[in-house]
């Protein structure tokens, strides 16, 4: 109930925010920094602050733009999908799960168009790929749900396909990875930013309560299925990264490699204690990934201190104690107990595969110092991937806190 109060208060606030948008810009910053604020005090956990201080990060990432049609509607979809994101965590209901999924995504429609001048073609081709998502995940989560009760093979390995397919076309994952390079390189790197870092959380979470919660016999078949799908994601993205020199759409290709590290902890979902320990390194790495492209982003568009390029790289790469190192960490040791030993030499492998590019980012991004809004986004972004240096049992706690 608590949940749903906090939910409504914010709408209206956000609401408010947007309106005020028309007069001042100023005044609905003000008003979504306030519920992004007041939202994270109330799940004031480990999680809820970094998903805070990703979505803070956003929005401070939209101050930096000289001009946009939606200047001030901006900050409040950023607070709203915030708001949809901390309550994912915490609830546990299928009717609210796919609510929240639907509102976590739908400002990313309007978000992608945002620029200098309004793109119109890419956020055409990006709503066309979200929608087909959505449509199927949803369908799939509503057909898991119906099977627990009405047991059926068919409609099981039907509604596990349905749910995976929308969930690889939302995030990226190959091979319904076809719009992720195109759309990062060509829309303005800010509104790529927050759709590369806050929205890749609510598809993820959704899809591990879901699937954990309906899961049947006919599961571990399918898992392997997953763990192939995320292997050839890993690859897809880190070889298609390797061949383009251009750093937006080498971005968007290390978007489709991470998002295979993170379905490839679907592989444990069924491996008692373990899935803890999968689930822990798939949200460790959503971090790793949205840290990182945050960065990697903002210094595309303004360039920033090589310090904080090669940090970013360094944590992408899995360098240890990098955030980066923890997240690999985590779910290689739940795939080798969870009888996945060849995804996890294959994750290690793609690691390694990854670093002449990351160290080419570092490169090409590392321009040089200059004291603006994006360096400061940039430096807290690199420096939040030092949070690790002392072992993170935190997030396996976390984990097992939420409800499953």
């Amino acid at each position: 109930m608590a949940d749903q109060v906090i939910f409504l208060i914010s709408l209206v606030t956000l609401a408010i925010a947007a309106a005020f948008s028309y007069w001042s810009a100023r005044i609905s910053m003000i008003l979504s920094l306030a519920v992004l604020i007041v939202a994270s005090l109330s799940y004031f956990k480990m999680l809820p602050t970094l998903i805070f201080l990703v979505a803070f990060l956003n929005v401070l990432s939209l101050l930096a733009l000289k001009s946009s049609q939606l200047k001030g509607i901006d900050y409040a979809l950023v607070s709203f999908m915030l708001i949809a994101t901390l309550l994912i965590f915490y609830t546990s209901d299928p009717a609210m799960l796919l609510a929240l999924f639907v509102a976590a995504s739908a400002p990313t429609y309007i978000l992608i168009m945002i620029g200098e001048r309004m793109n119109i073609d890419i956020g055409v081709k990006y709503i066309t790929f979200m929608i087909f998502g959505t449509v199927l995940f949803i369908l799939g989560a509503a057909l898991l749900y119906y099977n627990f009760e009405h047991r059926s093979s068919l409609i099981y390995s039907l509604a596990m396909l349905s749910l995976i397919t929308g969930l690889a076309i939302e995030v990226g994952i190959a091979p319904a990875h076809e719009w992720v390079p195109d759309v990062f390189s060509t829309a303005d790197p800010v509104p790529v930013s927050i759709i590369a870092s806050l929205a890749k959380f609510v598809p993820f979470l959704v899809a591990y309560k879901v699937i954990s919660a309906t899961a049947v016999s006919e599961t571990q078949q399918l898992l392997f299925l997953i763990a192939i799908i995320a292997a050839l994601s890993m690859f897809v993205g880190n070889i298609g990264a390797l061949t383009t020199k251009d750093p937006a759409r080498t971005l968007g290709y290390s978007t489709v490699a991470n998002m295979g590290y993170v379905l490839a902890t679907f592989a444990a979902i069924n491996a008692g204690e373990y899935v803890y320990f999968a689930i822990a390194g798939g949200i460790l790495q959503l971090f790793v990934n949205a840290f990182g492209k945050i960065g990697f982003f903002n210094s595309i568009k303004e360039g920033t201190s090589s310090t904080c390029s090669w940090l970013l790289s360094a944590s992408f790469i899995g360098i240890p104690p990098l955030m980066g190192f923890w997240s690999k960490f985590l779910i290689i040791y739940s795939l080798v107990f969870s009888n996945y030993l060849w995804l996890a030499i294959l994750l290690v492998l793609n690691s390694a595969i990854s670093v002449p590019y990351y160290v080419r980012l570092a490169r090409i991004t590392g321009k040089g110092w200059k004291p603006n809004i994006t360096n400061y986004v940039v430096l807290v972004a690199s420096l939040l991937m030092l949070i690790t240096l002392i072992p993170p049992t935190w997030i396996v706690e976390s984990v097992m806190q939420l409800r499953w």
